[in-house]
């Protein structure tokens, strides 16, 4: 039986998906809402797949990746997003990511990507494939693309509403460090001030309104 941990802050997707999972013979360790607390518990529970949603209070889902990658290399996860655009689904597999779904994929899809990320496999849903390869074809890339790892973290957390100080704490980082990725996230997007950012983040899709 596949060991399941899912990480996700809204109680009702995560009932979902343990139902579904359920009738799989897929059993659910444990159960987290922020990135956080998905770290915490890795070591504790030890499942064989960590179903992780990007878009979660505090670190969020991405930083939680690269978190749990750098403690435990062969952690298999599959990222799970209600974001339709490429830039996040290539930012999570570069950070080790083994699978990708979005939220709006068939109930039997979620079960064939625990079970294919179990197994060591790469899975990515048919939707974000197409249109990952598109992009690349059409060289239809987004802005955010230039952007580093860190930056992309910090530029997410602004384009959110968040303070300085704020995204300091949360990525324990100096206040400093989080100004000096600000100017270039603002050099490189073109952008003045954090309304812009968010603007940025929302006409590519990174962001919910």
């Amino acid at each position: 039986m596949i060991r399941v941990m899912l990480a996700d802050d809204h109680a009702l997707v995560r009932m979902g998906f343990r139902m579904l999972l359920s009738d799989a013979q897929v059993e659910v360790v444990a159960e987290v809402d922020t990135g956080e607390q998905a770290c915490a518990e890795y070591a504790r529970v030890k499942p064989d797949v960590v179903v992780m949603d990007l878009s979660m209070p505090g670190i969020g889902g991405l930083e939680a990746v690269r978190r749990l990658l750098a403690q435990d290399p062969k952690a298999r996860v599959l990222a799970l997003s209600a974001y339709e655009d490429t830039v996040h689904p290539r930012r999570v597999l570069r950070a080790g990511a083994l699978g990708y779904l979005t939220k709006r994929s068939a109930p039997d899809a979620l079960i064939a990507a625990v079970t294919a990320v179990a197994r060591g496999q790469r899975y990515v849903d048919a939707g974000t494939a197409q249109a990952m390869a598109l992009a690349q074809l059409e060289g239809d890339a987004s802005p955010a693309d230039t952007l580093s790892e860190r930056e992309f973290s910090v530029f997410i957390q602004l384009a959110r509403g968040q303070s300085v100080a704020q995204i300091a704490e949360t990525l324990s980082l100096s206040p400093s460090t989080v100004g000096t990725h600000l100017y270039h996230v603002k050099q490189k997007l073109g952008a003045s001030n954090q309304s812009e950012l968010t603007l940025v983040a929302l006409r590519w899709g990174l962001i919910q309104a």
